[in-house]
This record gives C-alpha cells, sequence and structure tokens, in this order.
C-alpha cells in the first residue's frame, strides 16, 4: 500500500475531512484566509526615495533581489492605487507636508515601511530641518534599520510585511468596517 503525503494549501482549512475524490476540485477556506491571500501577493508599493537609501530599495528590485517575486511587482508614482510607502531617507520639515499628502491619498488598506536611519530617527541629523523619525508624520508598520541598509533587509521588511497582513482579519481592522462602526482613536 502506498502512503501518499498530503500537503495543504496556505488556503485549506486542514481540520476539513473531504471524499477523495473531490479533494482535487474544491477548496474549503475562510474569507479571512482568501483576503489576506490576495492582499498580499499583489501589494503594490509607491516608493518615495528621499535620500542615498533610494539606490538601496532600487537595488532590491533589479534582478540580483527582485522583490517582485513578493508580489510587489509595479513600484507606482501614483499614490491613487498603492498599498505600500516605502520612505527612504531624510525627511526635511520642507517635505513632510507632501509625505502627508501623498500618505492621505492612499487608498486603505495601506502601510508604511520606514527604510533607513533618516527615515527611521532623523539619522545623524540632529537639526532643526530634519523630521526626527517617519513616526511623527505617519504610522510606520516596519523599520529598516541601516545607513544605508542593504536590499536584503528590504526584502525582510517586506516579508515581515506578507506576515503583518497574514494576521488581520476583516472583522478587526478599522478599514473594512462601516464609518459608523469605527471608535474614534
Amino acid at each position: 500500500m502506498r502512503h501518499e503525503r498530503v500537503t495543504f494549501h496556505k488556503l485549506t482549512v486542514p481540520e476539513t475531512v473531504l471524499p477523495e475524490d473531490m479533494r482535487r476540485n474544491v477548496l474549503l477556506t475562510t474569507v479571512d484566509a482568501a483576503y489576506n491571500w490576495a492582499r498580499k501577493r499583489s501589494m503594490w508599493p509607491l516608493t518615495f526615495g528621499l535620500a542615498c537609501c533610494a539606490l538601496e530599495m532600487i537595488a532590491a528590485g533589479a534582478s540580483r533581489y527582485d522583490y517582485g517575486r513578493l508580489g510587489m511587482d509595479i513600484p507606482l508614482a501614483s499614490p491613487r492605487q498603492a498599498d505600500l510607502l516605502i520612505l527612504s531617507g531624510t525627511i526635511t520639515h520642507k517635505m513632510a507636508p507632501q509625505v502627508l499628502r501623498i500618505w492621505h491619498q492612499m487608498p486603505e488598506p495601506k502601510y508604511a515601511i520606514a527604510m533607513g536611519a533618516c527615515a527611521i530617527s532623523g539619522g545623524t541629523f540632529t537639526s532643526y530641518s530634519v523630521v526626527q523619525g517617519a513616526a511623527e508624520l505617519i504610522p510606520v508598520d516596519i523599520y529598516v534599520p541601516g545607513c544605508p541598509p542593504r536590499p536584503e533587509a528590504l526584502i525582510n521588511a517586506f516579508v515581515q510585511l506578507h506576515r503583518l497582513v497574514e494576521k488581520q482579519s476583516v472583522r478587526t481592522v478599522d478599514w473594512y468596517r462601516r464609518e459608523a462602526e469605527v471608535e474614534p482613536r
């Protein structure tokens, strides 16, 4: 008797027992699993390169590292279709209103990655003209440390973001509920 190893796709519910003839044609899953699976594999980043970290961000999209294999193929220049804002580099107070404008133009759900020491904490610039971290302006989901961070670190941030998206539920996130149901923060 030959034993077949049954592997379950991330979308399947392994506790469910299906008849043998239906296993190839039927997929049982939850709404959260299907929705998050689609979202994490079709995230469109908006690259906002402000300084030297932008070069490492560009290298992460090039053929050697290729963040397109993580479903982030299309770096957009328009915030209207983007899901992810990648802030890389020094944010000055003169540039802060543009960062906020772009953030507010992005549709929900939206995520932010602060890439590099300057975007995380102002870097070595403790100046009156430099914002001391992107978290002063927008909610940052993932921080990528380094000066400048390597492309592998940005790829790792994308993997962490995928894990964050997988854990979300349409019942609990603010952007999915109706306006009347959302509690003020």
